[in-house]
């Protein structure tokens, strides 16, 4: 169950990135977070050339577990198999992606219910400790 979860086939050259839920099978603790498909660098120019390269890469998307250090402990000390990783949404911009990342945080509630997701802010500007409930 390493692989992400998704009802459709999809090209991912088609779109930007998505918006995925990780979920722990063990206490249902979930993780509401967004990734990207490719990777953009631009790099110098070559010798005789004058403009920049652009470099597109795969992201390591088929194998990332968030960027949550909550999230990331569990999954090493549980293993893999005791995880679930479902895109929620695929989206064409960068734009689209953070707007349904946000909107998914807020739908689950991820700081309102602190005991039962990995998330502790939204944004990097809205954190759960700061609100008073």
């Amino acid at each position: 169950m390493h692989n992400w979860l998704y009802p459709n086939d999809f090209n991912t050259e088609d779109y930007y990135g998505f918006v995925y839920k990780i979920t722990n099978l063990k206490n249902n603790k979930f993780y509401i977070g967004k990734k990207i498909f490719y990777n953009t660098r631009k790099l110098p120019p070559l010798k005789n050339m004058k403009r920049k390269r652009t470099v597109i890469k795969e992201s390591n998307w088929k194998t990332y577990w968030s960027s949550s250090k909550f999230l990331l402990e569990d999954v090493k000390t549980l293993g893999k198999d005791k995880f679930e990783r479902t895109i929620l949404r695929l989206c064409k911009t960068k734009k689209e992606a953070t707007y349904w990342e946000m909107h998914y945080q807020c739908v689950y509630e991820v700081l309102l219910k602190p005991e039962s997701t990995y998330n502790d802010n939204i944004l990097g500007k809205f954190f759960g400790k700061d609100l008073a409930t």
